[in-house]
């Protein structure tokens, strides 16, 4: 790689023109010409920065409402010409060199989040001239740097000014490596939008920006970075606001959002989830926030040490306090945090605390990933929702109204505990959470072993299954710890048998038609 360069002369074509004038200021102090085209050019001429149009350069007049503008060789060979190989070529058809080129592209993802653009709005709006520049100013970092971010002009400059007006090679190999990543993500987001109406295109591209590099990741030995998607939603991780606490770590971040994601599944009053190892340990639902934070720790305590909590309405200071003063815990996120309440948190400075914005009613859809050795399987997002009324009661015994209450509680619940996954519940209340189990008669047990150890009576509590009972031993079992109502399902070979047991032990069951695997 080559030594410095020593910048003399800089094509500047931008469409986000934040601090472009003060640059081009700057660049001319150091004795650097500027080349620019159409907007960008006026913009410098009303602020007084001497410009030379990129049309008066080349001979050729911008076009085709601006279609064409910089695809010339006397732009292009100016810009990838090799120093000290090509300067013969260079010289018979007069192409000067360009040293720098700042450019960034047509903003393609911010017209299409437009609900209102068009398909030929969202065309006219794909940069062609743009990502060509970037690509070759990249291509040829070994005598040209390249800047597509406005942020990095500070430095730029800075490094100019201890240079002389030179950038070292490290600098331009730095921004190469940048550039070719702003154009893949915009690549990137052009397929996306165009492939949107095939749900699995033959071609997966994805672009994720780094967020957060990390100390460890699962496990201290592994190394690891948090990536958000571009636009991540309000009531999302990805887009939380940390107000207080260590950074986060690889766990916190998978478990917050765990908890989150299920919160989410209870907009009907105030509700609280805790979670540890990506699985609810308890979760409640009260007139308010304190009351059903309550009910969530309630279920297991002593898994609640350490644990996740999330809210579904703004934190307030009562329930900050009774947090701080009764447990240990990682995480807490919640819509909002009022200020009493981050002022109650303050006393435990290492809890971290997060503010993710209010989520929208209605989630738009999304696909999930998991990584295989070689491959990536993807699919929907489980949004699948069962309405009350779909519900269907198979057993001779009708559910009353408020176990009926409980089994829409508990399913909803099922839905976020890993499989097989067992929830006894009560009163709007997890009394015990049996979960990732390989026997679902195991999680049964673990479920009123757990209550049993917290001083939880399930006598009278309903059950919710997120896949159906193969046999009958499921409800045996549940029966002789006092459940009184099922919900599950349904669809296996035997569920006449299932649901005789459920008859012979004055149990209700309902099928939801809509099973909930979580792996």
């Amino acid at each position: 790689m080559s030594n410095p360069i020593k910048i003399q002369r800089a094509l500047i074509s931008v469409s986000d023109k934040t601090g472009v004038a003060d640059l081009c200021r700057a660049l001319r102090q150091f004795g650097v010409e500027i080349l620019s085209t159409g907007g960008t050019a006026k913009l410098l001429a009303a602020e007084g920065v001497p410009v030379r149009e990129v049309s008066d350069y080349t001979g050729f007049p911008e076009m085709m409402d601006g279609r064409l503008k910089t695809l010339h060789p006397k732009i292009h060979g100016g810009i990838l010409g090799r120093r000290g190989v090509d300067e013969a070529a260079m010289d018979a058809h007069g192409i000067d060199p360009i040293d720098l080129v700042v450019v960034n592209l047509y903003p393609f993802e911010q017209t299409v989040a437009d609900p209102a653009c068009t398909l030929q709005h969202a065309i006219e709006n794909i940069d062609i001239g743009g990502p060509t520049m970037v690509r070759a100013a990249a291509k040829n970092h070994d005598a040209v740097a390249i800047v597509v971010d406005p942020a990095d002009y500070p430095a730029l400059l800075a490094e100019m000014q201890a240079g002389q007006g030179a950038l070292s090679a490290a600098t331009r190999f730095n921004l190469a490596v940048k550039a070719f990543q702003h154009t893949g993500h915009y690549d990137s987001a052009i397929a996306a939008y165009l492939g949107r109406t095939t749900r699995f295109p033959e071609q997966l591209n994805l672009s994720f920006r780094l967020a957060q590099a990390m100390r460890y990741g699962e496990n201290p030995h592994q190394q690891a970075a948090f990536y958000v998607e571009g636009g991540a939603p309000a009531g999302s991780i990805a887009a939380a606001r940390q107000l207080q606490g260590k950074e986060l770590s690889y766990n916190n971040i998978a478990d917050a959002d765990a908890a989150l994601e299920c919160v989410k599944a209870f907009p009907e009053c105030p509700a609280c989830v805790i979670v540890k190892h990506a699985n609810p340990c308890g979760i409640g639902l009260g007139a308010d926030l304190l009351e059903a934070y309550n009910k969530a720790y309630a279920t297991d305590p002593t898994s609640a040490f350490g644990g996740i909590i999330a809210f579904n309405r703004p934190l307030d200071a009562a329930t900050a306090q009774a947090i701080v003063g009764r447990q240990f815990v990682e995480v807490i996120i919640a819509p909002a945090i009022a200020q009493d309440a981050l002022a109650a948190l303050a006393a435990k400075q290492n809890v971290r605390v997060l503010e993710c914005g209010q989520w929208p009613a209605e989630q738009e859809d999304a696909l999930d990933f998991k990584r295989v050795n070689g491959g990536l399987l993807v699919q929907e997002r489980d949004d699948g929702f069962v309405r009350r009324e779909d519900i269907r009661v198979v057993s001779r015994r009708q559910p009353r109204p408020e176990e009926l209450e409980d089994l829409w509680f508990a399913w909803r619940a099922a839905k976020f505990v890993k499989s097989n996954a067992i929830v006894y519940a009560k009163n709007q209340q997890t009394i015990g959470v049996g979960a990732g189990q390989m026997s679902r008669v195991y999680s049964a047990k673990i479920a009123a072993l757990k209550a049993g150890d917290e001083g939880l009576p399930v006598a009278g509590s309903v059950m919710a299954s997120d896949a159906f009972f193969p046999f009958r031993d499921g409800i045996d079992s549940a029966a002789a710890v006092g459940i009184v109502a099922v919900i599950q399902p349904g669809g296996s070979v035997r569920d006449e048998e299932v649901i005789a047991a459920a008859d012979e032990h004055g149990m209700s069951m309902v099928f939801t038609g809509m099973r909930h695997f979580r792996h």
